[in-house]
């Protein structure tokens, strides 16, 4: 039985995402974990994430989880979900703590105030549902697969990521802007959205996640 891990460094919305796993991969064992042994000898990792960028940095510093998170994006299907996205950046407007480095990149907060093309005032954080659109170099990543352009997911997040390569944004939300809504590179694919709030779309990323093997 293949074991889907998720990352317990004491920040994130683990239940939910674990609930959303097991529902769409019943045959593989969703494991909520903060031992750096059974992360590695998992055959996939996630990395959930929520609350702020320097708070969830130190906690995972201080989890001793580092080094075995690094081996993992290197070697197997790896998953970001929401902060998580944002954390396989380098660096964050947040605060001055660096993440993780996986992606080339940044993050970046949304202005005060936030405007729309006619003027009026939008909301900080983004959050509710909103149109994702796949760029045409990732339509057949395996992690869209059975997904159509422009489909919904939900959002709650008032930073954002920008790739250093247009390669690496392989989704976009329009607010009104287009920003990263998914990022991947390699093995690597990860959503600034929360799939385990998105209904059936939301679902659809998880089983083709659970089932990826890691290669584009």
């Amino acid at each position: 039985m293949e074991t889907i891990a998720i990352v317990d460094y004491g920040m994130g919305n683990l239940r939910s995402v674990a609930k959303a796993f097991a529902h769409v991969a019943p045959e593989q064992r969703v494991l909520i974990t903060a031992d750096a042994r059974e992360i590695a000898n998992a055959e996939r990792v996630v990395l959930p994430g929520q609350a702020a960028m320097p708070e969830s940095m130190v906690a995972l510093n201080a989890s001793g989880l580092r080094e075995v998170l690094l081996e993992a994006s290197k070697t197997r299907p790896f998953f970001g979900v929401c902060l998580g996205l944002q954390m396989l950046f380098e660096t964050t407007e947040e605060g001055a703590t660096d993440a993780l480095g996986y992606l080339p990149g940044h993050c970046v907060r949304f202005p005060s105030p936030h405007r729309d093309h006619d003027g009026s005032t939008l909301k900080v954080p983004h959050m509710g549902w909103n149109a994702v659109h796949i760029p045409a170099h990732a339509r057949a990543h395996p992690c869209w697969a059975g997904l159509d352009d422009g489909s919904a997911f939900y959002f709650a997040h008032s930073f954002y990521a920008v790739p250093d390569t247009a390669e690496t944004l392989v989704g976009s939300a329009n607010y009104p802007d287009p920003i990263c809504a998914a990022a991947a590179r390699g093995n690597i694919f990860a959503v600034q959205f929360h799939p385990e709030k998105s209904a059936a779309a939301g679902l659809r990323v998880l089983k083709n996640f659970s089932t990826w093997n890691g290669a584009f």
